[in-house]
């Protein structure tokens, strides 16, 4: 209930933002508004001032919404009420109009963000877990435990880095642009400072997903090796672990946090002669200043077809938090900023899908929306607002795109309207609206298949 409330919430108010976006700029040009419309189908809700032209309109469907304007290609226009007609407004004044509604959502976004950065929100501080084996951030000399304090792209300046999730935003951004970056961390608090670089323009990033993530090596926010809450009859159980046990090594391999932990665990198993048991190994233990050895043997269970170790207990502390916040200015230019960042990579990751150079598994339907939607409103106020701010600009930025049944369509025929002094034929803009809306339900099949393959069958 809480996933459909979410969404439902965060469909109608970005929806509703759109159309009035649409709707304001209409008033302020002089165009008569017939309906204000939130949704399709059966109407469920209907009023209208008595000192307005416009009816306003929620329908049963919350799947769109729009502006009805007065317009002598829809019917009949009266010749006193000629001039409060849409097609008979200047150019720049029509695409004023088409144009509100996407920017609009910017707005929103560039508010929602801004919200987020003066209230505050707690993240995990950029120290990170040890690097995935083999990649980019073990090369680059990172063991685990380095507290990163600067980033830069290369030949740029450098920025300070507040949170795990502001420095894997800034490493997702170099990927995808094929940046290198240099780091500034130090391995305590307070301790020398070091400098590492990192070739992420090696990286052939097709798809921003757990994948390019365990290239770079990044997972997690780094957490002790400890031993939380154990499963009765489980394989920790049966072991002798308790909860509070720090585990030092396995195997004689050292452990240095709860990411290596989790890893040697899975791997934990019998590769050549039977991958169906698990491999029994010495875990060596600091239980409350004891060290003990311990003999631990995992259960099996396939993931993904593939056999991993698991042994019944929770793994890991909580990590170290800190409050990521800014003052008046500074949160709003952040907030510009990261919408600006946004929306050049959504229009990066179209571009990169249309020509094959990223995956199509990138497109996401209503299914992940709503999925993430329930679940960034149990994380709490923040997270469902920088959703919110995210899908914004995705609504933005996909209206702007050039095809006949969207915004950007539009826009396009008015620049060759301004280019060459004529508007786009009737015949061709009917053509080019069929085009267009094989294209859109192409993209809507896409991103629903990906929303099924991501949500039941991955699982």
């Amino acid at each position: 209930m809480t996933t459909l409330l979410a969404f439902l919430a965060a469909l109608g108010l970005l929806i509703a933002i759109h159309e009035y976006g649409h709707y304001r700029m209409a008033l302020a040009c002089g165009v008569k508004v017939l309906k204000f419309s939130i949704g399709f189908g059966k109407t469920i809700f209907k009023w209208q001032p008595k000192t307005s032209d416009t009816e306003f309109v929620i329908g049963l469907l919350p799947l769109g919404g729009f502006v009805k304007m007065l317009d002598e290609r829809e019917g009949a226009v009266e010749p006193t009420q000629r001039h409060l007609a849409f097609n008979t407004q200047v150019l720049w004044k029509r695409a004023a109009i088409v144009a509100a509604g996407p920017i609009a959502n910017l707005l929103l976004a560039i508010f929602l963000y801004a919200t987020v950065n003066w209230m505050g929100v707690q993240e995990a501080k950029a120290i990170i877990a040890s690097p995935v084996a083999e990649s980019l951030a073990q090369d680059a000399g990172f063991k685990g435990g380095e507290h990163i304090l600067k980033a830069a792209h290369v030949d740029e300046d450098w920025q300070d880095i507040q949170s795990l999730e502001e420095f894997r935003w800034f490493l997702t951004r170099a990927a995808l642009n094929k940046q290198d970056v240099s780091i500034e961390y130090a391995r305590s608090e307070g301790g020398s400072r070091y400098k590492a670089n990192m070739p992420l323009s090696k990286l052939d990033v097709h798809e921003i997903d757990a994948k390019l993530f365990q290239k770079i090596g990044i997972l997690a926010p780094w957490s002790a090796a400890t031993i939380g809450e154990i499963q009765a009859a489980s394989a920790a159980a049966r072991s002798g672990l308790k909860m509070g046990d720090l585990v030092l090594s396995i195997g004689g391999k050292e452990v240095v946090d709860a990411q290596q932990l989790r890893q040697a665990i899975r791997a934990s198993i019998h590769k050549d002669s039977n991958p169906s048991t698990g491999l029994s190994q010495e875990w060596r233990i600091d239980r409350a200043g004891q060290i003990l050895s311990i003999m631990v043997e995992p259960d099996v269970k396939l993931e993904n077809q593939t056999p991993v170790g698991i042994i019944g207990a929770y793994v890991g502390s909580a990590p170290a938090l800190t409050i990521v916040n800014y003052g008046l200015l500074e949160g709003f230019s952040k907030a510009f900023n990261r919408t600006w960042e946004v929306s050049v990579l959504t229009v990066r990751m179209f571009g990169k899908m249309i020509i094959g150079e990223a995956s199509l598994k990138n497109l996401s339907g209503p299914l992940t929306i709503a999925d993430y939607a329930g679940k960034s409103a149990q994380l709490g106020l923040t997270s469902y607002l920088i959703f919110l701010a995210l899908i914004s600009v995705s609504l933005g930025v996909l209206n702007l795109m050039p095809l006949p049944v969207l915004d950007g369509g539009h826009l396009v025929y008015y620049a060759w309207e301004a280019i060459t002094g004529n508007q786009v034929s009737e015949h061709w803009m009917e053509r080019f609206q069929r085009g267009g809306v094989a294209i859109l339900f192409t993209m809507m099949f896409i991103a629903l298949y990906n929303d099924i393959i991501r949500l039941f069958v991955n699982t």
